[in-house]
C-alpha cells in the first residue's frame, strides 16, 4: 500500500524486460542495442567443459616482455621488480609524421596523425595477473597510469590505456598495458566526449555521475562496490559480463585521484577481477581501458561534462569455450544480447571473493606472492 506510481511502473517494466525482446539505449555512444532475453530458454547442446589451465613459467629468458630478456630490436629490459615500461618497438603512432594534407574530396579526407606508443609491464613474473597481486602492488601500477597522464598529457590530446588480457598479438604471456597517445581525439573519446557534453547542457549534471547515482539506488546491477567506486554490469551492455568502473564523486582525469580513491580502486579492481575469474575458474579474458577528459590543449577548458571511467569487455559468455562474437546481425545492423545486463550482474554479485586458485592452494599453505 506504500508503494508509489514510479515505483510500481519500475517494477514493471524491468519484470517485462526480463522476459521480452526491446531495445535499450547507450547515453555514452548515442546507439541501442537489442536485448532478446527469451532466447536464454532454448535449449543449448554446445560444449561447456572447461578449458585447461595454461602451464606459464614465471620466467622465460625468450619472452621478450620478461626481465632482462633482450627484445627485438636488441633493447633489454632491467631487471625491474615492479612496473615496467617502455617505447613500444613497433608504435601504431610515431611523434614526427609528415602531414598528408587536407586539400582533398570530401569522400577522401586524411589529416595528420601523430603521437607515441609504449608498454607498460605490470609485474617482473609472467604467471601473475591483477587478481592474483597484492593491492600495494596494483596500486603501483594505477600510481604509474596517473603520471602517464600528467606527462604525455601535457603534449597531446588523448592519452588510452589499456590492456587486453589473453588477447595479446605476442606468442608469449606477461600481463601488459597498451599506451596509446595521440594529438587527436579517437572515434569512441569524440563520440564520448559529445554525448556527455550535451547531457550535461541538458540535464544539468554530468551523465555517468547521475548514472552511478542512480545504480546505486536500484541495485538491480549491482556487482560489487565500496565507499568511492561502483562497478555495474550496465544497462545497455553489448558483451555478456561488460562492466564500467565508476567514481562516486566528480573526477576528471585519473591524476585528479585522493591517495585514498587509489588504494580504494586497487581494492575494487581485485575484488571485480576476483569475480570475473571466478565465474568459469579461468583466467578471464577481456579488454579493459580508461576514459578520462581529453588532455593537451583541453586541460585548459571546461570539462566538466567528462567523468573519469573504465571498461572491462570480456567476451565468453556460457563457458571458457563459448563466446560471444559480432557476427552477422550485429556488424550490420544492431548490437543484440541474450543474457540480459540484470542476470548477468547476478551471476557475478553472487560469486566468492576469495580467488579460486587459492582455494586449490590452501593445503599447500596458499599461492606464493
Amino acid at each position: 500500500g506504500d508503494i508509489n506510481c514510479f515505483e510500481f511502473l519500475y517494477y514493471y517494466y524491468y519484470r517485462f524486460c526480463f522476459k521480452h525482446q526491446h531495445l535499450r539505449y547507450n547515453p555514452l555512444r548515442d546507439s541501442w542495442v537489442l536485448v532478446s532475453a527469451h532466447r536464454m530458454k532454448r535449449p543449448w547442446k554446445g560444449q561447456v567443459e572447461k578449458q585447461p589451465e595454461d602451464n606459464i613459467p614465471r620466467h622465460d629468458p625468450n619472452n621478450p616482455l620478461c626481465p632482462g630478456s633482450v627484445r627485438a630490436n636488441g633493447e633489454v629490459n632491467p631487471e625491474y621488480d615492479s612496473t615496467f615500461m617502455f617505447d613500444n618497438d613497433f608504435p601504431a603512432l610515431q611523434p614526427d609524421a609528415p602531414d598528408p594534407g587536407s586539400d582533398h574530396h570530401p569522400l577522401f579526407q586524411s589529416k595528420a596523425a601523430r603521437g607515441v606508443c609504449k608498454v607498460m609491464c605490470f609485474h617482473p613474473w609472467s604467471d601473475i595477473t591483477l587478481p592474483l597481486m597484492q593491492p600495494a602492488e596494483i596500486r603501483k601500477v594505477i600510481d604509474k597510469w596517473a603520471d602517464l597522464i600528467v606527462e604525455l598529457g601535457a603534449e597531446y590530446t588523448w592519452v588510452q590505456r589499456d590492456f587486453l588480457h589473453r588477447f595479446t598479438s605476442l606468442c608469449y604471456s606477461h600481463f601488459s598495458l597498451q599506451v596509446w597517445a595521440s594529438n587527436f581525439l579517437p572515434n569512441e573519446a569524440a563520440l564520448a566526449e559529445r554525448c556527455q557534453r550535451d547531457f550535461l547542457q541538458k540535464h544539468g549534471e554530468p551523465l555517468l555521475l547521475q548514472y552511478a547515482r542512480m545504480e546505486t539506488q536500484a541495485q538491480e546491477r549491482v556487482v560489487v562496490e565500496n565507499e568511492h567506486w561502483l562497478v555495474v554490469v550496465p544497462y545497455w551492455a553489448t558483451w555478456p559480463f561488460q562492466t564500467p568502473l565508476l567514481p562516486r564523486r566528480h573526477v576528471l582525469r585519473l591524476p585528479d585521484l585522493t591517495a585514498q580513491e587509489r588504494d580504494s580502486l586497487a581494492s575494487i579492481m581485485k575484488r571485480l577481477l576476483t569475480k570475473y575469474d571466478n565465474l568459469f575458474e579461468v583466467s578471464f579474458p577481456y579488454s579493459m581501458g580508461w576514459h578520462g577528459a581529453p588532455t593537451g590543449s583541453h586541460l585548459k577548458e571546461d570539462m566538466s561534462h567528462w567523468q573519469l571511467h573504465a571498461h572491462y569487455y570480456p567476451p565468453l559468455l556460457r563457458s571458457t569455450t563459448i563466446r560471444k562474437f559480432m557476427v552477422g546481425y550485429e556488424m550490420l545492423a544492431n548490437e543484440q544480447r541474450d543474457l540480459t545486463p540484470e542476470q548477468a550482474a547476478e551471476q557475478l554479485r553472487k560469486l566468492g571473493e576469495e580467488h579460486y586458485k587459492m582455494k586449490k592452494t590452501e593445503g599447500d599453505g596458499g599461492m606464493e606472492n
